[in-house]
């Protein structure tokens, strides 16, 4: 019997809704996981269904201190519906369920299914194993088994896709877990890289970003320390593919080569997410973040040399165990010599079975708070800054979907500048669609986004248009199926209080 029988004789076609938090890697492996139940033979819950799936599935994130609380609160909240719901599954994967394993089951005994980081192609094995046995099932396994990017994907949008280039990390930062729970860094076979990328420019992708925990140390488990380099000049080469892009490289690896590959690629983005952590050489040491302040700024000094336009964003903590007012003062003056376009800033906070978590010298919650609202004032400014200077600048836009929250009442449409950053402008008469791309004069900056309030210079109907066009008319005419596409990453909120996500490090 195949799975999808199996899947509809447990009570015809079955519904799946999947829950994920944390960084990039998890949106993409949550692709993954709707693809594999979908090739299975489910089909996606309505949009809002609030755990009315058949199969609900979180793809959970450990990198924040109340991290469990947050699931085990929403498995609660499951708890009674799945009790009147016969033949209901819950299934939790992920980095929390690789860190705590039995400890799931035993604190929600109504939970059917636990799988870990490296075994996300045994979820729908495992759920039928599940309602078959009638006893909920736990495996994780301690390595990978099979490269993510082999499994069927349900890709959110038509014209723009994640590419895991390389899975893992080997750095030891001692805020971070994530080495913990996804293992040494393994990479791709560049011909395996390039032949997705082909594929996804085949069905009307035209942006990739290359995603990996530590992208730009892509080569080290090849032994080709020019291998990302390489990668990105051979993004240039495939026809049909206007955007590249890649997050989060380590300032450890970047080296010469990936900036010159950068300068030189026409289709690479000047658009670069550096991440800083603290401008503090004694702190970055005692995070064993393997560079220092002057390394650092040397590198944005490069990037802005060989690439003027370059939009650089970063990640910053604040409060790190030990910190001084000192220490604090170095992250500001870093801040101000960079002039990030953008800055992700974080609040530290203990993440369990870290180093950082068991040090002396933690920071008094009012003293990170403090330094935290300074940090991003003197970064609000400096972000509208930079951004005036884009107003009276041409443009063009890749038109996105659903980016612009306000889009339906300005009667805008939103987009994203080659450097990425978010513009809304003057909905044309002609139409456009996720994936087109217009000309647009920018007249107005805001420190989050731009606006182009004058009429559209120009309109290019674009493959990647026609892709998204043709799936919302099938999607219409039938549920989904695997789909392409980069899920939509939306622009961070001025005050993010989150940590750090696994995939910025």
């Amino acid at each position: 019997m195949s799975s999808i029988d199996r899947s509809q004789s447990a009570g015809g076609t079955r519904t799946y809704e999947v829950r994920t938090y944390g960084c990039q890697m998890n949106v993409h492996d949550s692709e993954r996981l709707s693809g594999l139940l979908e090739d299975a033979g489910y089909v996606r819950a309505p949009e809002g269904s609030d755990g009315d799936a058949d199969v609900v599935v979180f793809n959970t994130c450990a990198v924040r201190e109340n991290a469990d609380n947050k699931l085990y609160g929403n498995l609660g909240h499951l708890a009674p519906k799945k009790a009147s719901r016969p033949g209901m599954q819950i299934a939790v994967g992920g980095c929390l369920a690789q860190k705590d394993r039995d400890t799931i089951v035993k604190r929600a005994p109504w939970v059917d299914v636990v799988f870990g980081t490296h075994n996300i192609g045994k979820l729908p094995v495992l759920l039928e194993r599940a309602r078959v046995q009638e006893e909920a099932q736990v495996e994780i396994a301690e390595s990978l088994e099979a490269f993510p990017s082999t499994l069927p994907t349900r890709r959110e949008s038509a014209y723009a896709a994640w590419v895991s280039i390389s899975v893992g990390c080997n750095n030891t930062c001692t805020f971070c877990i994530v080495p913990a729970l996804r293992g040494k860094e393994k990479d791709r076979r560049p011909g395996d890289i390039l032949a997705e990328i082909e594929a996804l420019v085949a069905e009307g992708v035209s942006e990739i970003t290359l995603l990996g925990q530590n992208v730009n140390a892509y080569g080290s488990d090849i032994g080709d320390r020019e291998a990302f380099s390489k990668l990105l000049r051979a993004c240039g080469t495939i026809d049909g593919l206007e955007r590249v892009r890649f997050t989060s490289p380590h300032p450890r690896d970047f080296t010469d080569d990936v900036i010159a590959a950068m300068a030189e690629t026409p289709n690479v983005m000047p658009q670069l997410h550096m991440p800083l952590q603290s401008g503090s050489d004694p702190v970055l040491k005692a995070m064993r973040r393997s560079y220092r302040q002057e390394r650092y700024l040397g590198i944005i000094e490069k990037v802005r040399a060989a690439i003027p336009h370059a939009a650089i964003s970063t990640d910053i903590i604040v409060g790190f165990p030990g910190e001084t007012e000192e220490d604090f003062e170095q992250t500001l003056h870093v801040v101000r010599e960079a002039r990030f376009a953008q800055a992700f800033t974080f609040q530290y906070s203990k993440r369990p079975g870290t180093p950082a978590a068991e040090m002396d010298g933690q920071i008094p919650k009012k003293v990170v708070q403090e330094r935290y609202e300074r940090l991003v004032a003197l970064q609000e400014e400096i972000s509208w800054e930079e951004n005036k200077k884009q107003v009276g600048r041409t443009l063009e836009l890749m038109v996105a979907e659903g980016e612009g929250r306000k889009d339906g009442t300005t009667h805008r449409l939103s987009g994203r500048a080659p450097d990425s950053r978010l513009v809304h402008f003057t909905k044309p008469e002609q139409e456009v669609r996720p994936g087109d791309v217009v000309t647009v004069e920018i007249t107005y900056a805001a420190p989050h986004h731009l606006l182009a309030e004058g009429a559209v210079l120009g309109v290019r109907r674009t493959r990647a248009g026609d892709a998204w066009e043709k799936r919302n008319t099938e999607k219409a005419a039938r549920p989904a199926g695997v789909l392409l596409g980069l899920p939509k990453v939306g622009v961070p909120e001025p005050l993010p209080v989150a940590t750090g996500g696994c995939a910025v490090d």
